[in-house]
């Protein structure tokens, strides 16, 4: 007899829900579709010039309390309309974490926070928090993370991201020439640029891949590539969003046959990891942006009702308050957007003076 050689490491396996029946579980609004529809429609217009508004994706780093969340996303949609002339406001909602070493996964994978990876649950929270934000008129931006979660929820999603760790990734690029959304790809950990330029012009190939059908079964996947996709520079060994790093990026994207543009991540090494410092990034984004710069295209912000971030396994949690990365809160959020949404006004007068 044969000895086993195969999931020797493997302690358990459980079977998985499938998209088909999370979805017919959850279906997919009237509401919620024109939302998503309409996010979309706007981000590709930006994209392709058509549109002079900023994108901001803007709220926690990670969506650990689905309560706390749509009371986010209620205070967003009222700022979101508020600043409709100027801005495509978009609404982070993160469900999964990437690790280097170990911790919380995010909201499907450990939808309890306490280490029991009821995942069918987590995948039932997720596509239940994106509906009811969608409904409210809000359109939402994620990181897809693990390629079988696109299948589940991307339905629902108006713009997507791909990590800094995954970017130089062949079975992200992948993904992501078949999601029907637009996608950005940070630059890498180290502040290699490069790498996302080089995914960006993967991603709008055609495609087959091994992957996920919406009945569960494994799959043989084609795609048609995606052309609605972009850089974002979130920082490296150092900061990489001031005049000379754009100037570098769209001079490299304009060699590479790319749309020289960008969106800004405030965030993580931009801002050294201090949250409290994305409102200096910002205000200094927006200078460029009031000064008639056109290729920042969109920003990002850590944002949350309440500033800072907190310990899991703290007793009690406190509400509104991230447990990863450090956010801005809520009040700090209004000033940024407000603010950002006045340089966009003051880069439309240059450059109809420029024009005249």
């Amino acid at each position: 007899m044969p000895i086993a050689t195969q999931n020797l490491r493997v302690t358990q396996m459980q079977e998985l829900t499938t998209p088909a029946a999370l979805r017919a579980q959850l279906p997919l609004s009237d509401a919620a579709s024109q939302t998503v529809q309409g996010g979309r429609n706007a981000i590709q217009r930006i994209l392709k010039g058509e549109d002079d508004r900023v994108i901001a994706v803007t709220g926690p780093c990670s969506i650990h309390d689905p309560d706390a969340a749509l009371d986010y996303a209620r205070k967003l949609q009222a700022l979101r309309v508020e600043c409709a002339d100027t801005l495509e406001i978009v609404m982070r909602v993160y469900f999964e974490k990437p690790r280097t070493i170990g911790g919380w996964k995010g909201l499907i994978n450990d939808p309890h926070l306490d280490g029991s990876f009821a995942i069918n649950e987590g995948l039932q929270a997720a596509r239940e928090l994106l509906l009811e934000i969608n409904e409210m008129g809000l359109p939402v931006g994620t990181e897809f993370l693990d390629t079988a979660v696109p299948q589940y929820v991307a339905d629902l999603v108006s713009w997507a991201a791909i990590g800094a760790r995954t970017t130089e990734s062949q079975i992200h690029r992948e993904m992501a020439s078949g999601l029907s959304c637009p996608v950005g790809f940070k630059n890498g950990t180290r502040g290699n640029i490069q790498i996302a330029l080089d995914a960006v012009r993967s991603s709008a190939q055609p495609h087959h891949f091994m992957g996920l059908s919406e009945s569960g079964q494994a799959a043989i996947v084609g795609t048609h590539g995606n052309p609605d996709c972009h850089v974002i520079l979130r920082g490296g060994e150092g900061t990489n969003y001031d005049e000379a790093s754009v100037d570098t990026l769209c001079h490299k994207a304009e060699l590479d046959g790319v749309r020289p543009q960008v969106m800004i991540d405030a965030s993580h090494a931009n801002s050294g990891k201090l949250p409290e410092r994305q409102p200096e990034v910002l205000a200094n984004v927006g200078g460029q942006i009031a000064r008639g710069d056109h290729r920042i295209m969109g920003v990002m912000i850590e944002s949350n009702l309440v500033g800072g971030a907190q310990k899991l396994g703290a007793a009690p949690l406190v509400y509104g308050q991230s447990i990863t990365d450090g956010c801005i809160d809520w009040s700090q959020t209004q000033n940024c957007l407000r603010e950002l949404s006045d340089d966009v006004r003051q880069r439309r007068s240059v450059l109809t003076r420029k024009a005249g």
